[in-house]
């Protein structure tokens, strides 16, 4: 016996229900249904496993639009191979399709209202394989397997793109799942293009906002390195300005030496042009002045070191005056200044 029941192995059955044929062949491991390869799978414990599995890898969104190819994909394949079939017209077909399903465990399919003019229909499911595998997911809402199925055959049936929209899930706790059909331009490729569009989108998305926090990350690490404030002496703090400096980072550099000047207790502060990009701009030099007024407020003088003779030019042609600051050639002697001028002696 096979499985200690029904056919035995090495036997040879045929089978008739309702006018369709199922065959085993069990010394070759075959089952046919209407004469062709078949497989039978337990639907809430194997097929959900597959469908588990499509979904664990590609996704719920990705793997609904695979069910939903595939499924009008075969179903294309069974309407035109019934709108082949002479003396058969799409009405009588759809009865033969609804009930060979039907036998094959598919559950009870019934079509209404099928209009040849309008070509548009409406097709109630009850019990089907897939609303049976839903429910072992503890799903809400029903998949899209059946519904683009049945589309593909009207679609080959009716020799016009069909699809469809579901108006009620029996997953939803009504008696069946109703779905109207009508013509439409909606294709599965231009769908799996639309999410392949939706993901690169996503993806670019992504990546934006990656970057942004990124330069952001940076931004502030710029902040932190470009600008140290350096205590050299008791009362004496030097700032190297390094690289160029728009308007943003000149107020980033006010801010931050004027709130740490005197946790410093500084008398002097020396601004290092040394490192500064020699091209700075009139608007640059002004957020500096003051920068130095702002100093002098909280009783701290501002001397300028570093000053190269390519900034000196450079100054000379933005008619800036200099009048305001003490100015050396070296950061040594700026410092030599601020010890003479605070009345200590320089330590050899």
């Amino acid at each position: 016996m096979l499985g200690g029941r029904g056919v035995r192995v090495g036997e040879h059955v045929k089978k008739s229900i309702d006018g369709l044929d199922f065959e085993w062949v069990t010394a070759k491991g075959e089952f046919k249904f209407e004469g062709q390869d078949a497989v039978l799978f337990w639907i809430t414990d194997a097929m959900k496993a597959f469908f588990d599995t499509i979904e664990e890898i590609s996704g719920i969104e990705a793997s609904n639009l695979v069910l939903e190819a595939t499924g009008f994909r075969q179903g294309l394949l069974v309407g035109e191979y019934f709108q082949k079939m002479k003396g058969v017209n799409p009405s009588e077909a759809a009865d033969m399709i609804t009930n060979t399903y039907a036998t094959a465990g598919w559950g009870r399919t019934l079509v209404h209202n099928l209009n040849m003019e309008t070509k548009t229909l409406t097709i109630e499911m009850k019990d089907s394989w897939e609303h049976k595998i839903n429910e072992a997911q503890k799903k809400t809402r029903g998949g899209s397997f059946l519904p683009a199925h049945f589309a593909g055959i009207f679609s080959g049936l009716l020799s016009e793109n069909i699809w469809y929209n579901v108006e009620q899930f029996q997953l939803e706790g009504y008696d069946s799942t109703v779905v109207k059909y009508f013509p439409s331009n909606i294709t599965i490729t231009d769908n799996i293009h639309q999410l392949s569009r939706k993901k690169e989108l996503e993806h670019i998305v992504e990546l934006e906002e990656m970057v942004d926090a990124k330069t952001k990350e940076l931004q502030e690490l710029v902040k932190k390195l470009s600008t140290p404030i350096i205590p050299v002496l008791d009362g004496i703090v030097v700032v190297p300005l390094i690289g160029k400096y728009d308007e943003e980072r000149v107020e980033d550099l006010i801010d931050k030496t004027l709130h740490n000047l005197p946790s410093y207790q500084a008398n002097y502060l020396i601004l290092d042009f040394t490192g500064l990009d020699a091209k700075f701009s009139e608007q640059t030099f002004t957020l500096i002045e003051k920068l130095g007024a702002s100093a002098s407020l909280i009783g701290v003088r501002t001397v300028l070191v570093g000053i190269s003779a390519q900034i000196s030019v450079h100054i000379a042609k933005l008619g800036i005056s200099m009048s305001a600051f003490d100015c050396f050639q070296t950061l040594q002697h700026g410092i030599h200044y601020a010890l003479a001028d605070m009345g200590k002696k320089q330590l050899t």
